[in-house]
């Protein structure tokens, strides 16, 4: 996460330092800034600074009636503008809250600006205001970034809802510790001889000064846990201590006597291992994971404790700041990564003195069509690279080991590409679905109705990708034209895989699929109804056995159901269309060779 960080964090292992910095209620908040850390826990339920209301924010009222639940309250004030945040770190079983107030007193807090009541199913490390440290994008512990101005007064109100309380650490966060990374939240909150309260990381040395004028004696204390004790020997102003407790001076003026307290805390600081050099092949669809070196940087350091991140200079990984996204899209050719970790409780304590070569291969470049389509005809087709590249070596599921086959049947057919250097090989894969793609063939056309304006359907059997056209008009995917004349008419279906065209001629005609010519004047005669509008048309009427029976042109008023004088009987009756087309041939409609039945 490319933020710096101003830490404020205390060590959470000694009872009596807890117990010490804990807050009871919001008028005694414990002050902090820049290098102070926070409290290390919280115990009992407090005072009640909220009046009886049961609700603040996202905050409930607990099982006492009152909101703070084992709270700790902090104060702090901005004194530079600028994007502010904070993690709260803590034991992943145990469940904390928070609410911010931006506020100038604890009698008016007001409703939080910030807020989070969500439960800790998830075992999250961290709660708080903008990223959590450990990358998890879905913590649903953190809120928005706070946007600061000099001079605002904020109040945090940490509360446990767990049955155990092992402490917790306070880091503040944001781009305003970039621009202002000693003095971004104001010390002069603080009033304390021996200052702000002091962290520093394992093996560090901390110097505690109380130098005062007038002043007579100096005697020093500290407490790990069961009150403060007397450290012999050490009557100086000033103290030099590696080991964390609450320390007090005792400082004897000729007018007074001050007394002085200050916490101490120690981060633990990790030692990055050593990583080896990494040969990887480059694709510009798969970003490299540099999360896979974590191991190697932590050196078997708990990856719970510490956080491995990765920059292109040193100067950015001391500083961390810049950090590389852990899925790197990796380039061609030979980097440097340096590597920082620190400690997820304090990342001020870390090791940035490994780094590791970072090789790009560039894996095989195919480029080819996935997909085919063969022709019902038995024709062949070429698949794979048109072009060999002399580096890499090709080979087939098929056996073959050139960049391109010939093909002849459908099916799947797999290409794989090798690259190497040294003990890398880069391997490329793709597959190509070669698939027969069936001739265009039109089975039939409707007619809706029929009249001077029809809609007329091209019916086809086929399971295919097809496009259809009526005379001279454009291709298109559905086989529904609207708005067609009577008469003659050309329509055109073409496989979309160039696998064949056919046309038809068709006659856009009427009929009734029965009549009834027992003289009653309703529907006593059968015949093709827009016959006018075709060229010489002649319908031809046979008997089921196949004998011709009559032929009609276009002036017949049509067939009045009888043979030489003699009435024919129920039965169903068979007709062909022909007419002659504009070149004058005649034609026959083969999709009009249909029946018809006589009732009486």
């Amino acid at each position: 996460m490319p933020k710096r960080y101003a830490l404020f964090i205390l060590l959470i292992s000694i009872g009596g330092l807890l117990n010490a910095q804990v807050s009871s209620d919001c008028s005694s908040a414990v002050p902090i800034c820049s290098n102070t850390p926070a409290n290390g826990g919280a115990n009992g339920f407090g005072l009640d600074d909220f009046n009886g209301a049961t609700r603040s924010g996202c905050l409930e009222a607990t099982t006492t009636g009152a909101i703070e639940s084992n709270s700790s309250w902090y104060r702090f004030r901005t004194s530079a503008s600028g994007q502010l945040g904070f993690n709260i770190g803590h034991d992943a079983s145990e469940d904390w809250d928070f609410a911010l107030y931006l506020a100038d007193n604890c009698n008016d807090l007001g409703e939080p600006i910030r807020c989070n009541f969500f439960d800790n199913r998830d075992e999250n490390q961290f709660i708080g205001v903008g990223e959590d440290p450990t990358g998890n994008t879905a913590s649903l512990q953190y809120e928005d970034w706070v946007n600061v101005e000099p001079g605002q007064n904020y109040y945090l109100l940490i509360n446990n809802f767990s049955s155990s309380d092992s402490g917790f650490s306070i880091q503040f966060t944001g781009d305003i510790f970039n621009t202002n990374p000693t003095d971004a939240l104001d010390c002069s909150i603080i009033s304390n001889l021996l200052g702000a309260p002091i962290v520093a990381c394992e093996n560090e040395t901390v110097q505690l000064d109380a130098t005062t004028s007038n002043a007579v004696s100096y005697r020093w204390y500290r407490d790990f846990g069961s009150g403060f004790q007397l450290i012999q020997n050490q009557s100086n102003s000033t103290l030099t201590i590696n080991i964390a407790a609450l320390y007090r001076v005792e400082v004897i003026t000729s007018a007074e006597t001050i007394i002085s307290d200050v916490q101490v805390a120690f981060s633990s600081r990790p030692v990055a291992g050593p990583l080896v050099h990494e040969v990887v092949c480059v694709s510009a669809d798969v970003p490299y994971d540099l999360g896979q070196k974590d191991m190697e940087a932590l050196n078997g350091q708990d990856a719970n404790s510490f956080l491995v991140g990765y920059y292109s200079s040193l100067a950015d990984a001391q500083m961390g700041i810049n950090e590389l996204p852990k899925k790197y899209e990796k380039t061609t050719g030979v980097e440097t990564i340096f590597v920082r970790v620190s400690s997820l409780e304090n990342p001020n304590c870390y090791d940035a003195s490994q780094s590791f070569e970072f090789e790009g291969i560039a894996a095989p470049i195919l480029d080819l069509d996935q997909q085919l389509f063969l022709c019902e005809d038995g024709s062949t087709a070429t698949i794979g690279q048109a072009t060999s590249n002399p580096n890499y070596a090709y080979s087939w599921n098929t056996g073959q080991t050139t960049p391109s086959i010939t093909v002849s049947e459908p099916g799947t057919y797999i290409l794989t590409a090798t690259t190497s250097q040294g003990n890398v090989n880069c391997v490329r894969t793709r597959t190509i679905e070669v698939i027969t793609s069936i001739s265009p063939e039109i089975s039939a056309f409707e007619i809706d109705g029929f009249s001077i304006s029809n809609t007329v359907t091209i019916l086809t059997e086929l399971d295919g990708d097809f496009e259809f056209r009526l005379d001279d008009g454009e291709f298109q995917t559905e086989p529904i034209f609207e708005d067609v004349l009577p008469g003659n008419h050309t329509v055109f279906m073409r496989d979309l895989n160039g696998c064949g065209v056919v046309t038809e001629e068709i006659a856009v005609v009427g009929y009734f699929a029965y009549f009834s010519p027992n003289g009653d004047g309703i529907n006593d005669s059968w015949r093709i109804e827009g016959m006018e509008y075709l060229n010489e048309p002649v319908i031809s009427i046979y008997n089921r056995y196949g004998k011709l029976i009559k032929q009609l042109n276009a002036n017949d008023p049509g067939w009045d159901g009888t043979f030489s004088g003699q009435q024919m009987p129920e039965s169903d009756y068979w007709f062909k269309l022909s007419y002659l087309d504009d070149n004058g041939t005649r034609l026959v409609d083969k999709f009009l060779q249909k029946n018809f039945s006589l009732r009486r």
